[in-house]
């Protein structure tokens, strides 16, 4: 790196850090005000509070970072082209893209950064934000009840299984009160086991079943042979059972939000609920390509802010800054249209998660184009009055 792509890197990283920072403080400020009464009611310990917002930080460092990088580049470089800076780089032999090249590897590491977020820190904090504050505000053991799925049906189509779970904690492999249905090729109950307790061995991919008893049918619903009973048992009365390609969370999926899942889940759901229609897996697809796309509006941003950010008078200071903000507050207003068009099985998922992001990505591309060829900006405007 050259002492020219340093200098241009330490005015931009100065203002980046400040944006980044004062974005970020507003997200904290603006969350603490929606539950601050709260808080303060419950008399809150400062270290669960501590807690709650370090599960959030991932959050709010994905939102602010876009929005630093857009602000920041448009001070440093703008702040440049006034002192005639980027006219001396430029008049050197250096073209526009040299210049801002060490900006576009800034703009690179960052949608790294955003990547690795998203791709289970970020989702996990929305899941879990609800219980921490109810953790803070209500207390330890009223937000364990937070996990826990009560009166569950869980119907395995590949394997034409029924499962009715009285209780489950997410995250737990045991199971209370489970009733568990065998249906044949017409959806006929063949077996049922119903059992006090479940717990899954993830090493052995065992299920075993705790106090508990089979029962067979035949296609009237009639039993047939005899019922297999090992509730008096007690403790030691337990049954494995392999070969069943159902888990706890396989079974609690179906009750999950595609918002609150990480990359992985999102493709654990998919696979495992491979039998759903498209409409209902259209919610988790849609998102586990948002997963993907929306780090690299990093980049986007890059390519976007730099062309305008280039200017040559103060009255193009004002307009490129507005230029700018127009287009970022419109890929905003397409990534959630292409959301919900998303998730709602109008579009394709990839073209619900990367359709906002690959425009902006393009009309930066074009922007910096017109800027290193030293062509003019398009001019939206409606022309001279006729008189």
């Amino acid at each position: 790196m050259s002492k020219l792509d340093r200098y241009v890197l330490r005015n931009f990283l100065e203002p980046f850090f400040l944006c980044f920072a004062a974005f970020l403080g507003i997200l904290l400020i603006f969350d603490l005000n929606d539950n601050l009464t709260d808080f303060l009611e419950a008399k809150s310990k400062l270290k669960l509070v501590g807690v709650y917002y370090l599960h959030q930080l991932p959050r709010f460092v994905l939102l602010s970072m876009p929005l630093g990088l857009l602000l920041a580049l448009l001070f440093s470089l703008s702040k440049m082209s006034r002192s005639n800076e980027i006219i001396s780089m430029l008049s050197a032999g250096r073209s526009v893209v040299r210049v801002i090249a060490p900006l576009i590897i800034f703009g690179i590491l960052t949608t790294g950064a955003c990547l690795l977020l998203n791709y289970r820190l970020a989702p996990q904090a929305d899941a879990v934000r609800e219980a921490d504050i109810k953790r803070i505000s209500k207390g330890e053991k009223k937000a364990e009840q937070q996990g826990k799925i009560e009166g569950h049906l869980f119907k395995d189509r590949m394997n034409n299984r029924i499962w009715y779970v009285q209780e489950m904690q997410l995250g737990n492999n045991h199971l209370d009160g489970v009733h568990i249905s065998q249906l044949d090729s017409e959806g006929n109950v063949v077996s049922r086991w119903y059992a006090k307790g479940a717990i899954y061995n993830p090493q052995t991919k065992t299920w075993n079943l705790n106090v508990g008893r089979k029962v067979n049918f035949d296609t009237e619903g009639n039993i047939v042979g005899e019922i297999e009973d090992w509730t008096e048992l007690g403790s030691r009365g337990t049954r494995s059972i392999t070969g069943w390609t159902e888990t706890p969370w396989r079974i609690a999926s179906s009750s999950m939000i595609a918002e609150n899942l990480s990359v992985p889940e999102l493709r654990d759901y998919i696979r495992f609920n491979s039998d759903f229609t498209e409409s209902q897996l259209a919610p988790f697809k849609t998102h586990l390509q948002y997963r993907w796309a929306l780090p690299f509006a990093c980049l986007s941003v890059v390519f976007i802010a730099a062309p305008l950010g280039i200017v040559m008078s103060r009255r193009a200071v004002l307009a490129s800054v507005a230029s700018s903000i127009f287009i970022f507050f419109g890929f905003l207003f397409l990534m959630f249209l292409f959301l919900a068009l998303g998730k709602g099985a109008h579009v394709s998922p990839v073209v619900a998660g990367w359709f906002p992001t690959v425009t902006l990505f393009v009309i930066g591309v074009y922007l910096l184009y017109l800027r290193n060829t030293s062509r003019e900006f398009p001019k939206f405007g409606f022309g001279k009055r006729r008189s």
